[in-house]
C-alpha cells in the first residue's frame, strides 16, 4: 500500500496524474516494466518519463531494475583481478625466497614484474601491494553474486562501494604513472589489474549515477544513461592512452 492505494500490477498501463472519469487523479503508471509515481505536473499517457516522475520515496525494488549485466561483470572482473593479485603475491614469495632470481613474468628489461615488486612503489603501505588485491577483489565478486541472487543494497552500501572504486582507480592511475615514468617498466600482472579496474570503475560509477543512488542533478543522471552504452569504447580509449604514454616514454611497442 502507498498513500492509501494498492499498487497496480507491473503489466498495467494507467494514465499518470491524469484526471479519471470520476475526477480522481491516478498517481501510478508502469512504463517499460518500471512502476513510477508522478507529481501533479507529471506526464500524460503516451509520454516518456523524462519529467514529473518522482520515485525517490518509492521502494528500491520498484524504482530500479536489478543490474544483472553489472553483476556478471563484477564477478568476472573480481575473479580476473584476484588471480592477478594472487600471481603477483606468489612471484613476491619467490623473489623473497630466492634473492637475485628473476620472476616468471620477467620477459624483458621493459616488460617485467620483478622491478615493480621490489620497488618502494610496490609496497606503498609497508606490505606488498598484491595483498591489497587479494582482499579487495573479493568485494566485487560477493556483490555480483549477491545481486544475481536477488539482493538489494541500501544507498549507503553503494556509496561505500563507490568510495572503494574511487580509491581503486586513483591508486591504479598513480601506479601507472609510477610504472611508466619512474620505474620505467610494465608489469604484466599489474597491467591485467589495470585492465579490469578501469571498466569496473566506469560501470559502477555510471550505474550509481543513472539510478539515483547518489544525489546528482538530472543532467548528470541523463549523461550517465547516455554514456553507459559507451563503456566499452571508453575503456578501449583508456587502454590506448596508457599504450601511447608507454610508447612515448619507454618505446615498448616499436
Amino acid at each position: 500500500m502507498l498513500r492509501g492505494r494498492s499498487l497496480p500490477p507491473k503489466s498495467a498501463s494507467i494514465t499518470c496524474c491524469g484526471a479519471a472519469a470520476n475526477g480522481i487523479n491516478t498517481h501510478y503508471r508502469t512504463i517499460a516494466g518500471q512502476l513510477c509515481e508522478c507529481q501533479p505536473d507529471g506526464i500524460s499517457q503516451g509520454d516518456t518519463p523524462t519529467s514529473g516522475c518522482d520515485n525517490s520515496h518509492m521502494p528500491h525494488s520498484t524504482s530500479t531494475r536489478r543490474p544483472t549485466t553489472l553483476a556478471i561483470w563484477l564477478i568476472i572482473a573480481g575473479v580476473v583481478g584476484w588471480w592477478a593479485a594472487f600471481s603477483l603475491t606468489m612471484e613476491k614469495f619467490h623473489l623473497l625466497e630466492n634473492p637475485g632470481s628473476k620472476a616468471a613474468c620477467d620477459f624483458s628489461v621493459l616488460v617485467q614484474c620483478g622491478e615493480n615488486l621490489n620497488s618502494p612503489q610496490g609496497s606503498v603501505f609497508g606490505f606488498p601491494n598484491p595483498i591489497i588485491g587479494l582482499a579487495a577483489w573479493i568485494a566485487p565478486i560477493v556483490v555480483g553474486v549477491a545481486i544475481l541472487a536477488g539482493a538489494r543494497f541500501a544507498k549507503w552500501f553503494w556509496w561505500l562501494f563507490e568510495l572503494g572504486m574511487l580509491f581503486a582507480i586513483g591508486f591504479v592511475i598513480w601506479l601507472i604513472s609510477q610504472s611508466i615514468f619512474v620505474i620505467h617498466t610494465l608489469c604484466p600482472w599489474c597491467m591485467v589489474t589495470w585492465s579490469v579496474v578501469i571498466p569496473t570503475f566506469y560501470a559502477v560509477t555510471l550505474y550509481i549515477l543513472r539510478s539515483g543512488l547518489l544525489p546528482a542533478p538530472t543532467s548528470i543522471r541523463r549523461a550517465a544513461r547516455a554514456l553507459t552504452p559507451w563503456i566499452v569504447l571508453m575503456t578501449i580509449l583508456s587502454y590506448a592512452l596508457i599504450a601511447l604514454l608507454a610508447q612515448l616514454e619507454l618505446g615498448v611497442f616499436f
